[in-house]
C-alpha cells in the first residue's frame, strides 16, 4: 500500500498495483507581478497550467502544447525550476498516480488568454493573471504549494539575461 495525497487534500491508502506512473510538466508564468494559474474544478484551488507528457513528446513540448490547451498563450521556456515526486490519488476517476512533476520558469509570448468557455480540460478552467500581493498559499492546490513558496522568495530576484521576468 502508498499513501497517496487526494485532490480534496485528505491522503488515502492505495494498493501499489493500482499505480500509475505519470510524467508532467507545469509552467510557472508571471508578468507584471502576477502568475498565471487557472482554478480546479474538482478542489476549486488554483494551479500552474500544464499537464502529463504524452509518450511522443518531450517535456517541453507537452508544456507548450498544455498552455496552450488550457490558457490560450504561447510560451517560452526559461529555465528548469522545481522537480517534485509525488504519489497522487485522482478522487473523480478513481485513479492513482507516481507522478514525477517538473516546473518551469516561463514567459508568456502572448498574453490574451483563453475566454472561460473556450477551455476544453477535464479539470482546468478559468486562466487568470492573479495578483501576487492577493495570493495566500492556502488557494493553491497542494502538492504545488512548495512551489508556490519557492516563487514568493525569490520572485523579486529572478531575472533571465539582465531582463526581470516580471
Amino acid at each position: 500500500m502508498v499513501l497517496c495525497d487526494s485532490i480534496f487534500e485528505n491522503r488515502v491508502l492505495i494498493p501499489i498495483d493500482r499505480l500509475k506512473f505519470r510524467v508532467s510538466a507545469y509552467a510557472v508564468l508571471l508578468q507584471d507581478h502576477k502568475i498565471l494559474l487557472l482554478v480546479n474544478r474538482s478542489s476549486g484551488k488554483y494551479a500552474f497550467p500544464g499537464g502529463g507528457v504524452e509518450i511522443h513528446e518531450t517535456a517541453q513540448e507537452a508544456l507548450k502544447r498544455e498552455v496552450y490547451e488550457e490558457a490560450g498563450i504561447e510560451i517560452e521556456i526559461l529555465s528548469f525550476l522545481h522537480f517534485k515526486e509525488h504519489f497522487f490519488y485522482y478522487n473523480p476517476l478513481d485513479e492513482a498516480f507516481h507522478s514525477f512533476m517538473l516546473f518551469y520558469l516561463c514567459r508568456p509570448k502572448t498574453l490574451n488568454l483563453k475566454k472561460d468557455e473556450l477551455v476544453e480540460d477535464n479539470e482546468s478552467q478559468k486562466p487568470r493573471w492573479v495578483s501576487l500581493s492577493i495570493l495566500k498559499r492556502e488557494d493553491i492546490q497542494s502538492p504545488l504549494r512548495e512551489v508556490y513558496d519557492l516563487i514568493i522568495k525569490n520572485y523579486e530576484n529572478w531575472s533571465i539575461d539582465g531582463l526581470n521576468i516580471l
